[in-house]
């Protein structure tokens, strides 16, 4: 996990440069309703998707992948569908790509190099389970879809603001007492969210990541002094409010860090604070002692438990 955390900014740079399959697929996608899919942390990246996507003016729409595939919305003839996967092996992104294809939808997979099928690559099939620079690479590709699509992004920056997180010094934030809650606002409710993916699995930690709002208005009247706060800050207009609640949670004894990025405007604030929770979520495994890259198989009894659920 930290090798390829480090190697994030080169690979945004390759990524950024590698235009060929961009047009192609934009061309595909242009004139229709989008549904962007995906499970786990490619869920969150579909999630941040939509939000690129609708910068560009496309009607776009993230939905779970098992909810895709078991009831809908699922993509039909004059849709286009987005797939998300790092590997290309998940049970019901699996099962909606089949299904799109089959009813005439324009598909589009995003996916690791080498995955079968994929129409847009992203990097090298991680070694680690805890999934970074295929997160990050897919938010690129789908920005990049969303620039060929007439969204105003200067994605040049992005691979330097990242490399100012990864190649910085410790973040600092320390594994809580009890929870550790990240809140961010507009699309940064997704990286709240992938910030709390990414240390329990890696350091088994108690976390939460929602929308400010949603932070808000209920599951903050159980953090205390026990629990730290994580706010992400990418600027926009629901920074006010992110700001008045981190204030709000120091007053009553909460532990509060914010991280700013604010440069490249919000909606590319997604990749530098990405990178922040990333960071947090490591050095939380690396105090701990966990393996942050063994998606807790080593952990007594918990390699047999996964082994009675396909992925």
């Amino acid at each position: 996990m930290q090798e390829t955390i480090a190697a994030q900014p080169a690979e945004l740079r390759r990524l950024l440069a590698d235009e060929a399959p961009i047009g192609p697929a934009a061309g595909r996608l242009r004139g229709r309703r989008v549904l962007l899919v995906g499970t786990g942390t490619s869920w969150h990246a579909a999630s941040i998707g939509a939000w690129f996507l609708r910068a560009a003016g496309v009607e776009a729409w993230a939905v779970q992948a098992m909810d895709a595939a078991l009831a809908g919305p699922r993509p039909a003839a004059g849709d286009g569908l987005i797939l998300l996967s790092h590997r290309g092996t998940k049970l019901y992104t699996t099962a909606v790509v089949e299904r799109a294809r089959a009813d005439g939808a324009a598909v589009v997979s995003i996916s690791a190099r080498g995955v079968a099928g994929a129409d847009i690559e992203t990097v090298e099939p991680e070694r680690s389970s805890a999934f970074t620079a295929s997160h990050l690479g897919a938010l690129m590709r789908v920005a990049q879809l969303a620039v060929a699509l007439g969204a105003d992004f200067d994605l040049t920056t992005v691979a330097d603001a990242v490399a100012e997180v990864v190649d910085g010094p410790p973040i600092g934030v320390e594994p809580p007492a009890r929870s550790l809650e990240f809140v961010g606002a507009g699309p940064n409710q997704w990286t709240a969210a992938e910030g709390a993916l990414k240390i329990r699995e890696t350091a088994y930690v108690a976390a939460s990541g929602l929308a400010v709002e949603q932070y808000l208005h209920g599951p903050s009247v159980a953090v205390g002094p026990a629990d730290t706060l994580v706010a992400l800050n990418g600027g926009g207009p629901g920074e006010e409010r992110l700001l008045a609640v981190a204030r709000s949670a120091e007053s009553v004894g909460v532990r509060v860090r914010t991280f700013e990025a604010k440069a490249g405007g919000e909606l590319l604030s997604v990749f530098p604070l990405t990178a922040v929770v990333q960071r947090i979520a490591l050095e939380a495994a690396e105090r701990l002692g966990t393996n942050p890259d063994s998606f807790g198989r080593d952990v007594p009894a918990r390699a047999h438990a996964l082994d009675e659920i396909a992925l």
